[in-house]
């Protein structure tokens, strides 16, 4: 058994990558061609219209500024959009395979009612329905424990030495967990700098029409101001979307750790004795 998790666990690694740059690419070409397509030449059409225009009823309109279509038009708020996209894809499959574990706390592992204990000598039939699992549910956080715990007590004929090996796999759990959230958390520092990126640029545009706006006209220094205003808000508000998805996704990864030592406990550890 401990040869078929050593060889799955890469398996698990090499579809995890697969799923990031496969969503990485997807989302590229689908912001990419939402952007060429319907936002990128609606931006253009609005900015193409006079600064003021004269209605029928004759009041002043000024061309909206604020659109959405504007406000994302430049370079770096859709890098920021791709990130953040990526980012809830990433968070959506750990959502997911922390809610395939959850479910795995509705069974019941181990056969052992109230009443009942489990000595040394029944670890290994305590462990055989864990063995007839399929290889990834056997993977997954409870029967891996489980197995641990009873593995443990069977070698050891120690009850702590079961509870402390259940509790070191869930602590490790909740590390591996952990590291798999790394790559959002680049995301979410990544994505206002972006939008900072777009800052430095806008300022620079402004300053280069600074001799124009000596003239009067200003045009070019609001555009360029624009997108400097644009691409933090942008990033800002992407940012705040990733970071919440992201604290939820954890809250869920440390609530199933609980979940499962709490069952080890109630369900197995207890139930130990030694003659």
């Amino acid at each position: 058994m401990a040869v078929q998790e050593i060889a799955g666990r890469p398996q698990v690694t090499g579809r995890e990558l697969l799923y990031s740059l496969a969503t990485l690419l997807i989302s590229v070409i689908v912001v990419q061609t939402v952007y060429a397509t319907f936002i990128r030449p609606r931006a253009a059409a609005i900015l193409a219209e006079p600064p003021v225009t004269i209605s029928q009823s004759g009041q002043k309109v000024e061309r909206d500024l604020r659109s959405i279509f504007v406000i994302v038009k430049d370079y770096e708020p859709e890098t920021a959009i791709i990130l953040a996209i990526w980012s809830l894809s990433l968070l959506a499959y750990q959502a997911r395979a922390v809610a395939r574990n959850r479910r795995l706390l509705d069974k019941r592992y181990v056969d052992v009612s109230d009443g009942h204990v489990v000595l040394p000598e029944d670890a290994r039939a305590q462990g055989r329905p864990i063995e007839a699992l399929s290889a990834e549910e056997r993977e997954m956080l409870l029967p891996r424990t489980l197995m641990l715990a009873l593995n443990r007590f069977g070698a050891t004929r120690s009850v702590q030495d079961a509870a402390e090996a259940a509790r070191d796999e869930c602590e490790l759990e909740l590390s591996r967990l952990d590291t798999q959230l790394s790559m959002i958390r680049f995301t979410a520092w990544a994505i206002p700098a972006i939008g900072f990126v777009g800052t430095v640029r806008g300022i620079g545009r402004a300053l280069q029409e600074a001799q124009t706006a000596v003239t009067g006209n200003i045009n070019g220094v609001t555009l360029a101001l624009g997108v400097t205003f644009n691409s933090t808000l942008t990033a800002l508000v992407l940012t705040i979307l990733v970071m919440f998805c992201l604290h939820q996704l954890q809250q869920a990864q440390d609530r199933l750790v609980l979940d499962t030592r709490t069952y080890v406990d109630r369900n197995l550890i207890r139930h130990m004795r030694v003659l």
